[in-house]
C-alpha cells in the first residue's frame, strides 16, 4: 500500500509536469510535515527546492520588469503612471514576502534542525540564505538591512560546513559559492569580494576536477561555467567607465544563479 508521503511526492511530480508550481509547493509542504523529524530524501528536497524556486522565480521576474518600467516612467515625469505602477509593485512584493516567509519558516522549524549529513546541512542553509537574499532584493531601510544580515549569516554557516565536509567539486558547495558571490555583488555592492569568492571556488574545483565522479560531473561543470560567466561579466563591468554605468544598468544581463 502506498503511504501518504509517497502519494504526496507523486502528486508533487505530477504538479511539476503540469507546471502548477503553487500546488507542487503545497504537496511538498505536506511531505515535509509527514516525516516526523526525519530528513527528506535527496529527491524530496530537490522537489521542494524546484517547487519554491519556480513560484518565487516568476514573481522575481515580474518585480524586475515592473521596477524597470517604473524607472522609465519616472524619468519621463509620468507621475500618474508611476503611482499606479508603485501600487502594482507593492502587490508583487506582498506575494514575494509571503513565499519567502513560508519557506524560511519551514527551514527553521523542520528542515535545518533535522539535517544530519554535511550536504543536507549545506543545502538547507544555502536555501535559507537564498530566500533571505530574495527579500533583500526588494525590501528597503531596516528590513533590507535585516534581510542582508540574515543572508550573510546563513551563507557563512553553509560555507563553513561546505569547506569542512564537501569536496571543492561538489555541486552543492559550488552552487553555494555561486549564489554567495551574487549576494556580494548585487546586495552588498562588493564586486571585489564577489569576484574573489567566485574565482576561489572555480580555481579550487579546477584543481580537483580529476576526482569528479560521473554522477555529479554534469551538475558541477555547469555551475563552474556559471561562475566563470559571472566573473567575465563582473570584471568587464568593473573595467567600464563610471560614466557608462547608468546606460549599462538597464540592459545589463543578470548574474547567473543556481536554479535549486
Amino acid at each position: 500500500m502506498v503511504s501518504a508521503r509517497e502519494e504526496f511526492v507523486y502528486m508533487a511530480k505530477l504538479a511539476e509536469q503540469a507546471e502548477r508550481y503553487e500546488e507542487m509547493v503545497e504537496f511538498m509542504e505536506k511531505v515535509s510535515a509527514s516525516v516526523d523529524g526525519d530528513e527528506l530524501t535527496v529527491e524530496e528536497r530537490n522537489l521542494l527546492s524546484v517547487a519554491y524556486k519556480n513560484v518565487i522565480g516568476a514573481r522575481r521576474a515580474s518585480w524586475r520588469i515592473i521596477s524597470s518600467i517604473e524607472q522609465k516612467e519616472e524619468s519621463r515625469g509620468n507621475d500618474d503612471h508611476v503611482a499606479a505602477i508603485r501600487d502594482y509593485r507593492g502587490k508583487i512584493e506582498t506575494e514575494l514576502t509571503g513565499i519567502c516567509e513560508g519557506i524560511l519558516k519551514l527551514l527553521d522549524s523542520r528542515l535545518v534542525p533535522a539535517a544530519a549529513s554535511g550536504d543536507s546541512k549545506v543545502f538547507y542553509l544555502k536555501m535559507k540564505g537564498d530566500y533571505h537574499r530574495y527579500l533583500a532584493e526588494f525590501k528597503t531601510g531596516q528590513e533590507r538591512k535585516d534581510a542582508a544580515e540574515n543572508t550573510l549569516s546563513a551563507y557563512k554557516s553553509a560555507q563553513d560546513i561546505a569547506n569542512a565536509e564537501l569536496a571543492p567539486t561538489h555541486p552543492i558547495r559550488l552552487g553555494l559559492a555561486l549564489n554567495f558571490s551574487v549576494f556580494y555583488y548585487e546586495i552588498l555592492n562588493s564586486p571585489d569580494r564577489a569576484c574573489s569568492l567566485a574565482k576561489q571556488a572555480f580555481d579550487d574545483a579546477i584543481a580537483e576536477l580529476d576526482t569528479l565522479g560521473e554522477e555529479s560531473y554534469k551538475d558541477s561543470t555547469l555551475i563552474m561555467q556559471l561562475l566563470r560567466d559571472n566573473l567575465t561579466l563582473w570584471t568587464s563591468d568593473m573595467q567600464d567607465d563610471a560614466a557608462d554605468e547608468e546606460i549599462k544598468e538597464e540592459s545589463a544581463p543578470k548574474p547567473a544563479e543556481e536554479q535549486h
